[in-house]
């Protein structure tokens, strides 16, 4: 079949913008054969990866990447490695599925600290927490309060915080309250992926700037990308929402794009007038009309804001520029005192959602396994998907296979335009009901 959509990744990206010029592994030329193929260099390919060669010492891996690791959806995230469900329930049963999803979140940060510790990944990676943060006394009131209760029904540990001891923690009196977790990790998403692309085992073969053009699944896989082709009879897709393109999980994604800007290096007079030393991540209660930002180690601040409905997974002409201004504008709001500070870099990625929040994770075809759709919790995720598919696609006894496909299938979408009106109205209204927490 031929692939009609390609990512089209610019070269924007802050994150990566910010780090050492880096040489690409060499583009796939000529026709080979491997043992194994994984399509995509994200977090589910590289987990994957990397488990395929544990499990298979013997064996040819080839990963075929249509861009630059750190360039693609999981170098261009905020970098939070999240260890707890975003919203956790109060009965028997939804507490048990929270367990299960940290187990498997916890699980993921523990393999990636300790490949960014065996092989010195410089990526920023810190097990610094995260505050989840309420604008409004109503969000304080609808959202972190049952939080709170959830965590204490989890047993996890958590700070509640607000006021001046909010503000002296994040530099801002814009937010009214928030609960500090400790689990989460803060790094560059960039650098961490470019570390795994660049450290593993030797059996595996990456091939960078090699897109996909034409695929087959008959009597094994074969995938024709410009200059050559690998054959191998099985494989793991990894591609995350481009895999709709391949045949798979058709009409189950919703595609959005989502946007960043991070700010030059705050100046030492600028940090004085700032007042905040530490490192910190947040995450707003709602993630349509609030913000996701950070305050990095080099004295940055991202702001993450503006969530699109986005079906064809492509940019508009201009779009940088008018999310530079909102970006800008939000950031004077929220930190009086340093409206001198401009916006560096602005960048977009794109987020592939399914209408229940479940992964595409599994085998799908005789010789193919899954490990896409990661709910725009990609960094622990695609982590534990990748993981996971390599030891189902393996027959490796794993017990966390159980708690993955727990987290249940795709549902099915209506047809569009249908699908389409009934998104952009659902933003609207998303935008407009929780506009208090703006």
């Amino acid at each position: 079949m031929k692939i009609n959509r390609l990512p089209q990744d610019d070269k924007t990206n802050g994150w990566s913008a910010i780090l050492p010029d880096r040489t690409a592994h060499a583009p796939l030329e000529g026709d080979i054969n491997a043992d194994w193929v994984v399509l995509g260099a994200g977090y589910a390919g590289l987990a994957a990866a990397r488990r395929l060669a544990e499990n298979c010492p013997g064996e040819k891996i080839v990963v075929v990447e249509a861009g630059e690791a750190g360039e693609n959806a999981s170098g261009r995230n905020s970098g939070f490695g999240i260890d707890l469900p975003h919203n956790v329930g109060s009965s028997l049963d939804e507490l048990e599925g929270s367990h299960r999803f940290m187990r498997l979140a916890r699980m993921a940060i523990d393999h990636l600290e300790d490949v960014v510790t065996t092989h010195g990944v410089e990526c920023d990676w810190a097990r610094a927490g995260k505050y989840h943060t309420a604008v409004s006394p109503r969000g304080t009131r609808d959202v972190l309060e049952p939080f709170r209760k959830e965590l204490e029904a989890l047993g996890e540990p958590y700070e509640w915080i607000e006021g001046e001891a909010l503000r002296a923690k994040l530099g801002s009196p814009h937010f009214t309250a928030a609960v500090y977790t400790p689990g989460c990790v803060l790094m560059n998403p960039a650098a961490l992926t470019r570390g795994l692309a660049d450290t593993l085992p030797g059996n595996v073969t990456v091939h960078e700037n090699s897109p996909v053009v034409e695929a087959e699944f008959q009597n094994g896989v074969m995938l024709k990308t410009p200059k050559g082709s690998v054959r191998a009879p099985r494989m793991i897709m990894a591609a995350n929402g481009f895999s709709e393109q391949f045949g798979f999980h058709r009409q189950k994604f919703l595609h959005l794009v989502a946007h960043a800007s991070l700010t030059r290096p705050l100046t030492e007079k600028e940090r004085a007038v700032y007042g905040v030393q530490a490192a910190w991540g947040l995450t707003p209660v709602n993630a349509f009309a609030g913000i996701t930002m950070r305050y990095t180690n080099d004295h940055r601040i991202l702001i993450r804001h503006g969530l699109s409905y986005r079906p064809s997974q492509r940019l508009k002409l201009g779009e940088h520029e008018r999310v530079k201004r909102t970006h800008k504008r939000l950031f004077d709001q929220r930190f009086p005192g340093l409206e001198q500070v401009e916006m560096e870099h602005t960048w977009s990625g794109f987020v592939c959602l399914s209408r229940n929040g479940a992964p595409a994770f599994g085998r799908i075809a005789p010789n193919v396994w899954s490990a896409v759709c990661q709910n725009a919790v990609g960094v622990t995720k695609g982590t534990f998907g990748g993981i996971l598919a390599a030891d189902l696609a393996t027959g490796r006894d794993n017990s966390m296979i159980a708690d993955m496909e727990s987290l249940g299938e795709p549902e099915m979408l209506p047809p569009r335009p249908f699908l389409d009106l009934g998104v952009r109205a659902r933003f609207q209204w998303e935008l407009f009901s929780n506009r208090h927490e703006a």
